[in-house]
């Protein structure tokens, strides 16, 4: 539930209560607390091994993350593949292992430990396309859609993709089969689906309920639900990538910062029957639009922590806690250049512990209200304040790139909190008055 105070002029939006919680939500109580971060196997180690990244793991659980995505897992069609090594993407065959990164035992091994580490783990699930040369276009050709010449439809734009036919019955039961298949055999927890929307609603809508005979998942839908709000039934999680564009815009070209307001009141009209995910980098972005300091410069770590304290799932990417600072190629092996240190990582490790356990920052929960700050500087400074019972999460970030003098004007907050980062106390009955620098941020917990 978001409120903001009217003398911002957001308006208020409220959502509905939920009086009961099935057995399924109760089994994935996990999600409301959890946070997801995305791994680039090939990228990731020189090895680009399963058995590589799993050394990592303890750093990472170290680290506060709690969910472990991993990009496609299966192999890599070659015919018309991209680059030298092909994407990732393009899958040959649904049921195997890419043997880039090793073998079926390989990847149930670093599963089994990762669920001994705490971590949950979810699987890139491509479903709209496969790759040329994929196994059902041998067995089954009838699976894909075809041009009026009679050949495979080529997806748009991507050469090196062909698209299935969702008409197909058939074809829907044979890729349900397929997701059922690393269920039962690895144990996952869910799957990231790759280009939601671009399948039809009603194949996800028949798919999720039949796959979770088998258990309870965590669905991550690669979808904007302001843009596609009828996926929002089906999906734990969404993109939220018109945040993620007009963020970046507002920065580059100077956009006012009202608009972003109004935008996170668009989001919080979606209620909390589904969540959104906030990031500053994954892979798409990473390769083809920059970094996170390329397109966020000297706001980069404010960014960052409205992603892991605003309502929803924060998402970081493979060497974020570095800080990562090049683009990594996508069809190529270009292999994170790690130091002995990540810098990034306990600035990472503060936010995800307390997005973890503070009741207040708990995603998709409707007994959470935020509220949106009014303060003497609405045009450079984002404050908020998340609430659950007697749980209290304070954030103001400087999302200007100057220095900034201001006070909240705002009934919300009172009584003493605790800075998370500096860890030191202070009485907001005693004055709101703030001097921030350029690309200072607070998070207060009381």
């Amino acid at each position: 539930m978001l409120k903001t105070n009217e003398k911002i002029g957001l308006g208020i939006v409220s959502c509905t209560t939920q009086n009961t919680i099935d057995t399924m939500d109760l089994l994935k109580e996990w999600k409301h607390t959890t946070n997801i971060y995305e791994v680039n196997i090939r990228q990731y180690t020189p090895e680009g091994t399963f058995k590589a990244f799993e050394k990592e793991m303890p750093r990472l659980k170290k680290m506060g993350v709690r969910t472990l995505w991993f990009m496609p897992i299966t192999p890599i069609a070659q015919e018309n593949k991209k680059g030298s090594m092909g994407s990732p993407y393009a899958a040959s065959d649904y049921t195997s292992i890419n043997p880039e990164f090793g073998t079926m035992d390989d990847f149930r091994h670093m599963v089994n430990e990762a669920h001994r580490l705490g971590f949950k783990i979810i699987i890139d699930w491509v479903a709209n396309h496969t790759g040329w040369d994929h196994i059902w276009t041998k067995t089954h050709p009838e699976f894909y859609l075809k041009d009026p010449d009679g050949k495979f439809h080529r997806a748009s734009g991507m050469d090196d993709i062909i698209e299935l036919d969702y008409k197909n019955k058939e074809m829907r039961e044979a890729m349900i089969q397929s997701m059922k298949f690393w269920i039962k055999e690895t144990d996952i927890d869910g799957f990231r689906c790759d280009l939601a929307s671009w399948v039809e609603v009603d194949f996800w809508l028949q798919a999720r309920p039949e796959v979770e005979k088998i258990k309870p998942l965590f669905w991550l839908g690669e979808f904007d639900e302001l843009e596609s709000p009828e996926y929002g039934e089906v999906f734990d999680a969404s993109y939220s990538w018109k945040w993620m564009h007009k963020s970046a815009d507002y920065y580059k070209n100077n956009e006012p910062l009202q608009e972003l307001k109004d935008l996170l009141i668009q989001y919080s009209g979606l209620g909390d029957a589904s969540m959104r995910a906030w990031f500053t980098s994954n892979h798409d972005e990473n390769s083809w639009n920059g970094t996170e300091y390329e397109k966020y410069g000297m706001i980069t770590k404010p960014m960052a922590v409205f992603s892991a304290t605003w309502n929803g799932i924060p998402l970081l990417y493979s060497g974020q806690e570095l800080p990562n600072m090049k683009r990594l190629e996508f069809f190529e092996k270009d292999a994170i250049r790690w130091t002995n240190t990540c810098q990034m990582a306990e600035f990472y490790q503060i936010l995800l512990e307390l997005k973890a356990s503070n009741p207040a920052l708990r995603g998709g929960d409707d007994n959470v209200t935020t509220y949106l700050l009014n303060t003497s500087a609405n045009d450079k400074i984002l404050a908020y304040i998340r609430k659950n019972g007697k749980n209290e999460v304070l954030v103001i970030l400087n999302l200007s790139k100057e220095p900034v003098v201001f006070n909240i004007d705002d009934q919300n907050i009172s009584g003493t909190y605790r800075n998370v980062f500096e860890r030191t106390k202070r009485d907001f009955d005693e004055g709101k008055d703030f001097s921030f620098k350029v690309s200072d941020y607070a998070v207060f917990e009381k």
